[in-house]
């Protein structure tokens, strides 16, 4: 895994709200084709270093660079053109349309003005399937859908503009085993499409799941740095808490 192209390098971030300094210099690298997990208690800087990396705030000091080249993210727009995508906890999916219309809101197919609805459904399916993501009828109204095809329908929307990393907020949360599952599998697929994946977790047991590599953050700072495979649940929430090993 050290081998592989770091697509995004975060050093020393920074981010102040007045006297509250939610960023203390914390660094974050993300590699082509591994999933690394952000962790951390709640304060823990984790959303903050997440929006920053996203364009939704401007960090105070601290340098990112993309496929090794420095960057300025200003707004989200800027990430998006980068080639980084984000699926937030909310999914911001339209529960009264379709799957089909839910994968190509604001990026509808035109011929000749006309939307080309066999052309989305079409696309629809292929993306779908590339994902192995099982969905009986991609006309169902997304209200329809279990909690694990949600998610796998806002990360499959989150691909259509082929990004090359994927920041994933807490996509487990709320979901059942069966549904967890499915979206453990869904993210293990993005990994093996060689995108460059960022997971942010509460849940230990999903981390050491999917993940390739652990990065805990604690009030604004980097607390620790794991290979996944080589670390015990101990020395993670001895990160996490701050115990001493």
């Amino acid at each position: 895994m050290s081998t592989a192209t770091t697509v995004l390098a975060a050093r020393g971030i920074v981010k102040r709200y007045g006297a509250v300094q939610a960023l203390a210099g914390a660094d974050l690298e993300v590699r082509a084709g591994e999933v690394v997990a952000l962790v951390g208690d709640n304060g823990a800087g984790k959303s903050t270093l997440v929006k920053v990396i996203s364009g939704a705030i401007v960090a105070d000091e601290g340098e990112i660079t993309f496929a090794g080249a420095p960057v300025r993210i200003t707004r989200p727009q800027d990430a998006q053109a980068l080639g980084i995508t984000t699926v937030f906890q909310d999914l911001a999916l339209c529960d009264n349309l379709d799957v089909v219309a839910n994968l190509h809101l604001g990026t509808e197919t035109r011929t000749l003005s006309v939307l080309s609805e066999i052309a989305m459904e079409r696309s629809a399916r292929d993306l779908l399937r590339s994902l192995d993501v099982k969905i009986k009828d991609v006309r169902a109204p997304v209200s329809a859908l279990s909690g694990g095809q949600r998610q796998s329908v806002a990360i499959a929307r989150a691909l259509l503009g082929q990004p090359k990393m994927v920041i994933l907020d807490e996509p487990t949360a709320a979901l059942g085993v069966e549904q967890t599952a499915q979206v453990l599998a869904l993210i293990g697929r993005l990994r093996e499409h060689g995108l460059a994946v960022l997971l942010i977790s509460h849940n230990l047991v999903d981390v050491r799941t999917v993940s390739d590599r652990i990065v805990v953050l604690r009030l604004g700072r980097n607390a620790g740095a794991f290979e996944t495979a080589q670390a015990s649940q101990e020395a993670i929430v001895a990160a996490i808490t701050g115990a001493v090993r």
